[in-house]
């Protein structure tokens, strides 16, 4: 029999024959009511004239949405019962929806929704959310291995349900939940339920930091205008008092040192700022340091690293040093030129009283001369060199 032989039967009998594929279910209101949920296959609708209304639902989207829900529900349980699934959670709890064995979205407290039965097979794991707030390391393992992270999120429910927080290695986690610090977190990534409540994570560095203070305005105590910079190291050994003393504790430590060294360096001259340049005042640091520790955090070294004088400041010390190293080249000078007296006189007083070493020096001069010249005579014998030698031009 060929299709339109099949048309025109179905016709004259008052039926309607529908298909319905593997992906999609066709709900059959007659006359209004609520007849059918066709599942796949060809149907035969016997409508004799009736009023057919046929609505196909897709199964791709596994949502159950559409204008009758309620009414189904209401009108026709058995139906619902045979090809749909209803999700509820109370008021203190969430539901994990788990579809094919991949985590597919996840319900708040007092939400529900329905899906297609055969979308599934579909999971629902329900967790108390009254007082706990981390999801378990095993179900944190298997979300984070059955989904990344970036899709995780993107799946209905999850991003306002799940905070997910990774802390480094040298790192401090400080976890608070509506506002009310809870407790420090270690290395690792973490998964939080984050219904009906705001959960955060302030992250500290505990590694050492350096601090640098520049372009300090100072007036020294002779009324000397000077710009310095200053160096810190520091580390946070207490994140928590470091969060929670000051807003932003890089900032204090800045504040500190800058207030601390304005102080001390504007009552000090420039020479004595300049004799100890690498050096800072002990007292001044000490101060610092103890301020810091009472919010959490340890100063290691205090540096001036630079004073930076005026222009014309600049030349009149330079000729300051210029002078000075002067007056030490002369004094040197002077200092050599008396030991070389002095040592000349020495040499005197031994030839003298040892004639033997005379002899020596004579021959000694008479070996320089010698070599200098092509010829040399000597005359009246050794008792008369030195004279002779006198006499040489």
């Amino acid at each position: 029999m060929t299709q339109t032989m099949k048309l025109m039967i179905d016709a004259l009998l008052g039926r309607t024959r529908l298909t319905i594929s593997e992906n999609e279910r066709a709900l059959v209101l007659v006359q209004g009511r609520f007849s059918d949920i066709l599942t796949p296959g060809e149907h035969v609708l016997r409508s004799a004239g009736k009023a057919v209304e046929i609505e196909r639902h897709a199964l791709g989207n596994p949502d159950f949405s559409s204008s009758y829900a309620q009414a189904l529900f209401r009108e026709r349980p058995d139906l619902v019962e045979a090809h749909l699934t209803e999700i509820r959670t109370s008021a203190d709890e969430i539901a994990l929806i788990t579809r094919n064995g991949q985590p597919d979205s996840l319900l708040g407290p007092d939400e529900r929704r329905v899906v297609w039965t055969a979308a599934g097979p579909w999971t629902i794991e329900r967790f108390d959310v009254r007082e706990a707030q981390e999801i378990p390391a095993a179900l944190a393992r298997r979300i984070e291995r059955l989904i990344a992270p970036q899709s995780l999120l993107s799946k209905p429910g999850m991003r306002a349900n799940i905070t997910r927080v990774e802390v480094e290695n040298e790192q401090a986690g400080l976890l608070f939940v509506d506002g009310a610090y809870q407790r420090m977190l270690g290395a690792g990534k973490t998964l939080f339920w984050s219904v009906g409540r705001s959960v955060s994570v302030k992250l500290v560095d505990l590694r050492r930091h350096a601090l640098d203070v520049s372009g300090q305005e100072i007036l020294t105590k002779d009324r000397v205008s000077i710009r310095v910079n200053l160096a810190a190291d520091y580390r946070v050994t207490d994140p928590l008092k470091a969060v929670r003393e000051v807003k932003d504790y890089s900032d204090a430590l800045y504040r500190a040192v800058q207030y601390a060294f304005r102080k001390t360096l504007g009552a000090k001259t420039l020479d004595e700022i300049l004799a100890n340049k690498v050096s800072v005042d002990a007292e001044a640091a000490e101060q610092i340091r103890s301020e810091m520790r009472e919010i959490g955090i340890e100063v290691g070294e205090i540096a001036l690293k630079d004073v930076i004088l005026p222009g014309e400041m600049r030349e009149i010390l330079n000729q300051v040093v210029s002078a000075e190293k002067q007056a030490q080249a002369n004094v040197i000078r002077r200092r050599e030129e008396t030991a070389a007296t002095r040592s000349l006189l020495n040499t005197a007083k031994v030839m003298e009283e040892n004639p033997i070493m005379l002899r020596l020096k004579e021959l000694e001069a008479l070996e320089t001369i010698a070599g200098r010249v092509g010829n040399l005579v000597v005359h009246n014998g050794p008792q008369g060199l030195l004279s002779d030698i006198a006499k040489l031009k």
